[in-house]
């Protein structure tokens, strides 16, 4: 194993401990998830993580839901046209992660045999998953160890263990080591979890509840006293006037149309025309949209 390039806690057993312990008390009770005793199926954790990706849970649950009842298989999901996953995904944002779902529903129909494969290669080769993705699906749904880093988790270890408020832009090769090294033998699924919702629910990134954090005894940003984040600015993501937002109103007539929509009704929705055409381009070069003979549109 890699030497990580932090030290680690003396008690790491007494750390994995406390947070697990937390999880068990407080984790809460979500339709992608298992117990402690049962693990999840794995094609919910697939279509959760991908759904989570840069969205919180609780714009997620009701998606997730219809698409569950609905597409319940990875068959299921495949058996449907592309443009049914993008109406299926609603408002969540980045409605490229709905064709890539389907991509992917469509590969472990076609070369798994419609099961989940359980082979973290095997899942970094399916459309739209990566490293994290991977991980996250092998760790949650197969029970198996490996290093799952969300932007809660690294925020929790960044501040428990080097004493930052917040991780770097983009996971390094250290951050990498350092979560390996930290990982239990046992049951490492569960600490992957456990820190992913400590992070979500109390290590939180504007107002962190260390007052009922179980690991603030052990905590060193919280022993040096808290120390501002150092590194470059954190910056929101902009939203009003970008083309997320036109690409968005464009979908959305798409979306809410049940025929073919004709021109004028996507120029009605965004006044740069110069804009609106860049984003209706990208969303037909994408497959997000299509145009048809007589010059109307549907996804």
């Amino acid at each position: 194993m890699p030497t990580p390039s932090a030290p680690l806690p003396d008690d790491l057993a007494g750390l994995h401990d406390a947070v697990v312990g937390w999880f068990d008390d407080h984790a809460r009770d979500l339709p992608w998830r298992g117990t402690p005793e049962v693990l999840p199926e794995p094609w919910p954790v697939l279509v959760s993580e991908l759904m989570l990706q840069q969205t919180p849970v609780v714009r997620v649950l009701p998606v997730f839901e219809a698409w569950m009842e609905r597409w319940p298989t990875p068959a299921a999901l495949a058996a449907e046209p592309s443009s049914e996953a993008v109406r299926a995904w609603g408002r969540l944002g980045y409605p490229r992660r709905a064709l890539r779902l389907h991509a992917a529903a469509v590969a472990i129909t076609t070369e798994h045999d419609g099961r989940v494969p359980d082979d973290h290669v095997a899942l970094l080769a399916l459309p739209g998953v990566g490293e994290y993705t991977a991980a996250a699906v092998a760790s949650f749904a197969f029970g198996q160890r490996h290093a799952v880093m969300d932007t809660n988790v690294r925020r929790v270890l960044a501040r428990v263990v080097l004493g930052q408020a917040y991780p770097s832009t983009s996971v390094t090769a250290s951050e990498r080591r350092l979560a390996q090294a930290l990982l239990p033998a046992d049951d490492a699924h569960r600490w992957a979890a456990a820190t992913m919702e400590l992070g979500a629910l109390v290590c939180t990134a504007r107002a962190p509840r260390c007052d009922v954090c179980p690991v603030a005894d052990r905590c060193r940003w919280l022993a040096l006293g808290r120390p501002d984040h150092d590194g470059p600015p954190r910056r929101g993501q902009a939203w009003a006037g970008t083309d997320r937002q036109c690409r968005g109103r464009l979908l959305a007539v798409l979306r809410d149309a049940t025929d073919p929509v004709p021109k004028a009704a996507l120029d009605a929705v965004w006044e740069d025309g110069a804009q609106r055409e860049r984003c209706l381009d990208a969303l037909l070069d994408e497959g997000l949209a299509q145009v048809h003979l007589d010059g109307t549109f549907t996804l």
